[in-house]
């Protein structure tokens, strides 16, 4: 994926993202205040030699002498012959073993200097057990540093820096806490919206068709709340910006070469992607640019031209294939525009048998040599042949999506549909489009109208 990719899924995402975010901040914080506050106190000890005579070298060889005994009295600072005395000085209700895991003892390096660090939810018990084991270490290196052969130990450890009661406590760490729980809920909403994204398989913008095929994305048709209440859109409200984007789609299939004439199956991958009202305003767009359209209804399964044009449809296409009616007699007019439409009539048992007949092959063959445009409002591919089985007969086949309906997989399976069966795509329709948000494909404004508009097109054209 590109930047951009990346950029649209945080965009797309941001209220979970945000949502993690603050769940991550809120854990942390809840965190912070469940815990014990821990306050920390530290004492130096510093370790020398008892020197005989006090010469230079007397004092080089001590010093030598204390620094490679530094490492070992820090293991010695944390075993129970120091850690037994301090719990008996101070009365502590613990053992030796859970009493160095409140201890830590270090030393810089190349130093003679011995720090001594506790941790304990009491400030001045923290000081006093630092303080304690300090004083103890020295009487156990003086211990343990006498020999029978010495009669004073030649190693002094005296205390620098005696510890003191703070009044901050070291744990929790309440910023720190909130910075990794917001960190952490961050990159977990991004991995989720990532993820989201991944497993999507809806098609929902045209870099989504882009990705599919190289055939052109010829129009998007923008969601419309209304459409059911007015699916004819150049009829019912001309100005409006669904309107306008038929308008494009008849402007860009002008653009569209192809071998075989001018006659277009409109079709979908399944149903209730807008199939129906797409064939219908196309089909007035382009007579209201003064082509005379011929717009068939050749789903036969469950039409619904007729419906939307308010024609009757009882007699049509069916009739004309079994050669019970002639088309001069079922094919009606339709407004003030050079528009006719063809209904589908009764429902017939072999729908696909009818499409592929030569009957409709003549009957397509004619309709081309007398009208500019042929327009077929088709079933979906998936469920059923007759499209495919039609596609044959036409120039191509316009193929609609609807945008977050319709997944790569079922448009995919009916473009391969199409090309098994050896027919063109002279194009695809995104319908249902969303004007707002993330995948909109809305911009700039309608000269004249007040309004914005626009669509996307394939990047492999």
């Amino acid at each position: 994926m590109e930047l951009r990719d990346y950029l649209h899924i945080l965009r797309k995402n941001w209220l979970i993202i945000l949502a993690l975010t603050l769940v991550g901040i809120g854990a942390a914080a809840a965190y912070s205040l469940t815990r014990t506050p821990l306050y920390e106190a530290e004492s130096s000890v510093f370790v020398s030699t008892q020197a005989g005579s006090g010469t230079i070298q007397d004092l080089n060889q001590g010093s030598n002498f204390s620094l490679d005994r530094v490492p070992s009295y820090v293991l010695v600072a944390t075993s129970p012959v120091v850690l037994n005395p301090v719990i008996d000085d101070l009365g502590l209700d613990t053992t030796a073993s859970q009493l160095a895991m409140q201890i830590s003892v270090s030393s810089p390096l190349n130093s003679a200097i011995i720090n001594v660090s506790v941790q304990d939810a009491d400030p001045q018990l923290a000081a006093d057990i630092a303080n304690a084991t300090a004083a103890s270490l020295s009487d156990a290196v003086e211990e343990i540093e006498t020999t029978a052969s010495v009669s004073a130990s030649p190693v002094r450890l005296s205390v620098i820096r005696p510890a003191l009661p703070t009044t901050a406590p070291i744990s929790p760490n309440v910023p720190l806490n909130l910075a990794l729980g917001g960190l952490i809920g961050l990159a977990l909403g991004v991995a989720v919206a990532i993820l989201r994204t991944v497993l999507d398989t809806k098609v929902r913008n045209p870099r989504d068709v882009a990705a599919l095929t190289d055939r052109p994305m010829i129009g998007v048709i923008p969601f419309d709340p209304k459409a059911a209440e007015r699916p004819i859109i150049l009829e019912a409200d001309p100005t409006n910006q669904r309107a306008e984007a038929f308008r494009a789609l008849r402007t860009n299939l002008q653009f569209v070469e192809m071998d075989g004439g001018t006659s277009f199956v409109i079709t979908s991958s399944i149903p209730s992607e807008g199939k129906s009202t797409t064939a219908v305003n196309l089909a007035i767009a382009l007579a209201d640019a003064g082509k005379r359209v011929a717009l068939i209804d050749t789903d036969l399964r469950k039409p619904k031209v007729a419906d939307y044009l308010g024609i009757e449809g009882a007699v049509g296409l069916t009739d004309v294939l079994i050669g019970r009616a002639k088309v001069t007699d079922v094919m009606l007019p339709w407004g003030r525009r050079p528009l006719y439409v063809l209904p589908a009539g009764k429902v017939p048992p072999n729908p696909s048998e009818l499409l592929g007949s030569s009957q409709m092959k003549a009957l397509l063959d004619d309709f081309v040599n007398t009208f500019d445009v042929v327009i077929c409002d088709a079933p979906p591919l998936l469920p059923v042949t007759d499209a495919a089985v039609l596609s044959r007969l036409t120039a191509g086949a316009i193929v609609v999506t609807a945008a977050g309906r319709t997944t790569t997989h079922q448009l995919d399976g009916a473009l391969d549909t199409l090309e098994t069966v050896g027919a063109k795509v002279a194009g695809l329709v995104m319908t249902m489009a969303p004007t707002k948000g993330p995948d909109s494909y809305m911009y700039g404004y309608g000269y004249g109208y007040g309004y914005g508009y626009g669509y996307g097109h394939s990047d492999k054209r």
